[in-house]
């Protein structure tokens, strides 16, 4: 890849500067392949020129879909996107095809990169499958000779769970990511040598901080099995990661492992939980294993680039605030962005600031005006209006300062997050609702020793379906995480006064029929 002249301003400036630094460096470490930079670099140019060849339409592509999860295609695959000036758009393989199919058509997709053996998604989309064995065999090649990306083009294109049962897109281009990068990267404080956990999915955003904090400082990215994800602390040991980050919930399987011994991962120097809230205990038994790590909490939707606040640790845990709701604080705002509390709702705008979803219509309720007025939605989007976040934080009591670390208290509408993914439970009910002899349907969160799961109840216009009947038809439509954990059938759902939906008696009826603590799901 080329050298950049200088400052990073894109993802693929930021790769090409690390390449040309490092390029005898391990930067990747997926599925028993060990890559330097600089063969992660040729491999992605072989690709980017062979995807080009393929297409065949002498236009470059603009937007590509990402069909592959830990292969040494999905890491190529995604820096071969941004060498092309492409934005990527990840896809689930373990997601219905359906949803792909959507998704694909949402985002406007002018062809897909898969894993071999991906089906075809939607009508017109190109498919390019290859294992890890083809790509390897591909022939070197130049660069591709197209315009490169501009800070204000996209990045990549992630697609979140919709209340309307429709998956929202949301762009984020090169300059909202690369400002984000320029905190975070320093932050790490890593080098050549140090060793970075990839634990999430492409479609999941803080896979974007695992790859490019990684590649960005000349460290190397480390992609565990599944199997390996069930045993987080023996691959942090065995792998001698240095940078940790997940999802809390993944301290609380190592807790039911009963792998979080003293001292049991000694290799790690910077450890940062995302994506859920995280609990005091957590962060305790985390610290017990990893003493020599600093432990940061990071909060941030998907529409303000991967995290907007971070909160570290005192490495003293006889020091660390204790918030009355017994979570570790959210932290103060990244450097640059700007806070406006609408009641107790976080709203932000500022460099990481998404540009709007891909479709205008999901942008209705979402934005306040510069002066924090409601934003009319027939006027344009700009870079002061806020985003409303639709948490409600509060400063830490006691903190000092004027930027004071935030506690996060809650959400204001029916979004939460299941194992780090967000999820409406609105989507969940309107696919539950779509089933053949379900008449109507609510969903509950739960909580759970592992974190939270779902709790559906249903109507119906006839016999009721069964639940395993129901859970086979929504594994057809949503993804594994969406799919709720328990199902049961009542004659009707409880409503209050005022004809609407009681979710609190209906959180009464499930846990009298021992719904409290629902199963894992399968």
């Amino acid at each position: 890849m080329t050298t950049p002249a200088a400052a990073p301003r894109t993802l693929a400036d930021r790769f090409a500067a690390s390449a040309a630094r490092h390029g005898d460096r391990p930067a990747l470490e997926v599925a028993g392949t060990a890559l330097t930079y600089a063969e992660l670099a040729d491999r992605a140019d072989a690709l980017a020129a062979h995807l080009l060849r393929r297409l065949g339409t002498g236009t470059p592509p603009r937007r590509i879909g990402l069909l592959a999860a830990r292969s040494a295609v999905a890491y190529a695959g995604y820096l071969a996107v941004q060498r092309l000036g492409a934005a990527v758009v990840p896809l689930g393989p373990g997601f219905p095809p359906g949803r792909n199919a959507a998704v694909a058509r949402a985002a406007g997709l002018d062809a897909v990169l898969a894993d071999a053996g991906a089906d075809a998604l939607a009508p017109g989309v190109p498919v390019l499958a290859l294992t890890d064995g083809d790509l390897a065999a591909l022939p070197a090649a130049p660069a591709p000779d197209v315009p490169p990306a501009g800070p204000d083009d996209l990045a990549y294109i992630l697609f979140t769970s919709g209340s309307t049962g429709v998956p929202k897109g949301v762009p984020i281009r090169h300059r909202n990511i690369c400002a984000y990068l320029g905190h975070v990267v320093p932050r790490t404080a890593a080098g050549p040598g140090d060793r970075f956990s990839q634990t999430f999915d492409l479609t999941f955003d803080p896979s974007v901080h695992d790859m490019f904090t990684a590649w960005g400082s000349g460290a190397t990215l480390v992609v565990p099995t599944r199997g390996e994800l069930l045993a987080p602390v023996r691959f942090a040991t065995r792998r001698a990661l240095t940078h940790w980050n997940s999802v809390p919930s993944l301290i609380s399987l190592a807790q039911r492992l009963r792998a979080l011994k003293p001292g049991s991962m000694p290799t790690l120097r910077h450890s940062m939980f995302c994506g859920e809230p995280l609990t005091l205990q957590q962060a305790a038994a985390w610290h017990r294993a990893a003493p020599g790590s600093a432990l940061e909490n990071a909060y941030g939707p998907t529409e303000l680039t991967v995290t907007c606040t971070t909160y570290r640790l005192p490495a003293d845990p006889a020091a660390w605030p204790a918030p009355a709701n017994g979570t570790v604080p959210i932290g103060p705002l990244h450097p640059g962005l700007q806070l406006r509390l609408h009641g107790e709702e976080l709203c932000v705008r500022g460099p990481q600031r998404f540009p709007g979803y891909l479709d205008p219509a999901d942008d209705a309720g979402r934005f306040l005006a510069p002066d924090g007025s409601p934003h009319d939605p027939a006027a344009p989007l700009t870079d002061a209006h806020w985003y409303r976040t639709g948490d409600r934080v509060a400063p830490l009591p006691g903190a000092p300062g004027a930027r004071p670390p935030l506690v996060h208290l809650g959400r204001d509408d029916q979004q939460i997050q299941v194992h780090g993914y967000r999820v409406e439970l609105g989507e969940v009910e309107a696919a539950l609702r779509a089933l053949p002899g379900v008449l109507d349907a609510a969903v509950l969160p739960v909580p759970t020793p592992g974190g939270t799961e779902l709790a559906a109840a249903y109507t119906a216009d006839g016999p009721p379906p069964a639940p395993d009947e129901l859970r086979t038809a929504l594994r057809g439509r949503l993804p594994a995480y969406m799919v709720p954990a328990a199902l049961t059938a009542l004659p009707a759902l409880p409503l209050n006064r005022n004809g609407k939906l009681d979710r609190a008696a209906l959180g009464e009826v499930l846990a009298v029929t021992g719904l409290a603590q629902p199963p894992a799901a399968t």
